[in-house]
């Protein structure tokens, strides 16, 4: 299943910057299915942090994992949800070549239909968070 919207890649964009759409639940409880994702292409990766990559076997495939820890060959990356699959457990570690940025932070569409002011200042104040990186990712996904 794609972890992203095709549409996600920097195609020649003037700004290190991009926007992705979020498809699936490899990241629960940190990015939902329809989270939106501001990416910076090219950004300096560090364990814990939120990337974007190509798929090793599938390479038109965007997908969004943890990047867990720095191995011999590249990144050995890793989803938030343990049961949903598709990371390193499957396919190995990631060359460097593929991991294409870092997420920096995440929106939440507006439900269509929710026009209420509690709604809208609901959505307001949860809509837009930074993605951190988690500090001790590392060793809580070596562990795994």
């Amino acid at each position: 299943m794609p972890e992203l919207s095709q549409d996600a890649e920097r195609a020649g964009a003037p700004l290190p910057f991009g926007v992705a759409e979020v498809t699936g639940p490899s990241m629960v409880p940190t990015l939902h299915h329809g989270d939106r994702l501001l990416v910076h292409y090219g950004a300096r990766i560090k364990p814990g942090h939120v990337v974007v990559l190509r798929h090793p076997f599938q390479q038109d495939l965007l997908v969004v994992k943890r990047a867990a820890e720095r191995r011999e060959g590249g990144w050995w990356v890793r989803g938030d949800n343990t049961y949903a699959g598709g990371d390193s457990t499957d396919y190995g570690v990631v060359p460097d070549d593929l991991v294409l940025g870092r997420v920096r932070l995440r929106y939440r569409p507006r439900r269509p239909g929710r026009r209420s002011p509690t709604a809208l200042a609901g959505w307001a104040l949860s809509a837009v968070r930074p993605v951190f990186s988690a500090r001790s990712a590392s060793r809580r996904l070596r562990a795994r």
